[in-house]
């Protein structure tokens, strides 16, 4: 019994030997290994440092915005309601929109036809203006020769100027009566705060007036189908259903847009 334990502890220890010495190559194989390895961690790690967000300082970024961007916004921001209180946009829509109920078509042409081409007729009139306010107040602004205030007050000029020329006295004189400044002696001298009203007012009444001419033919078309209607005893076919077809049969025929356009825009010249 001895003799067998004595030959398997024998045993146990001779394996235990042998797999000792199997066991120490691999990890000195292994080790080159793990240092290779290493590297591109360390690669990967410097490119990580290298590829890390930079931090801003929004403080000192805000300090340094030039003034010409917040100008630039604000602007942007405004420019709805100086599109609607300074140009003929608002005249331009009134009248193509009469002139859509005048047709008796409810929606055609779209709104947003109707928009865009009053954007445009809009640009087309105020395009002289609008180079003669960047020659006057943008370009020495970007120069540096002058301050905002001042490139506003230089800016104004020539669109008061616009609307002066189109804004009735009448009109004028209430709002100089409401706000109770002096009588100018000039009607350059006047404030925006009179001539912005003043203006808007004017054009809504031109652009009802022209609305207004504009109802008249095709009034007329209108009551001459339902008195032959009537006439003739169709009481239950409406009037519409004729005098729609008749009514762009006759403003397609006289080249309605055509002159329509041309009218307005030879009113601004």
């Amino acid at each position: 019994m001895r003799l067998r334990s004595i030959l398997v502890l024998s045993i146990l220890v001779f394996s235990c030997c042998v797999g000792a010495d199997a066991i120490q190559p691999k990890l000195r194989r292994t080790q080159p290994r793990t240092a290779d390895v290493a590297k591109p961690d360390s690669q990967a790690q410097t490119k990580a440092a290298d590829h890390q967000p930079t931090v801003v300082d929004v403080g000192k970024s805000v300090a340094t915005t030039p003034w010409s961007i917040v100008a630039l916004l604000t602007l942007l921001t405004l420019l709805p309601a100086i599109l609607l209180a300074s140009t003929p946009f608002v005249r331009l829509l009134v009248i193509f929109h009469f002139l859509r109920q005048a047709l008796g078509t409810q929606s055609i042409p779209t709104n947003q036809t109707l928009i865009g081409l009053s954007l445009f007729l809009t640009y087309f009139i105020m395009q002289p203006v609008g180079v003669t306010v960047y020659q006057n107040a943008v370009v020495p602004l970007q120069g540096g020769k002058i301050q905002i205030t001042t490139a506003l007050d230089r800016g104004s000029a020539p669109v008061k100027e616009f609307m002066l020329r189109y804004a009735r006295e009448k009109d004028l004189a209430l709002f100089v009566e409401l706000s109770k400044e002096p009588r100018p002696k000039k009607p350059s001298d006047l404030s925006m705060r009179v001539v912005v009203p003043a203006y808007i007012i004017s054009e809504l009444k031109a652009g009802f007036q022209i609305g207004a001419v504009l109802f008249l033919p095709f009034l007329v078309i209108d009551m001459a189908v339902a008195s032959i209607t009537t006439a003739v005893g169709m009481m239950q076919l409406p009037p519409v259903v004729i005098s729609t077809p008749l009514k762009l049969l006759v403003f397609v025929m006289a080249d309605g847009w055509h002159l329509l356009v041309g009218a307005i825009m030879k009113s601004f010249y």
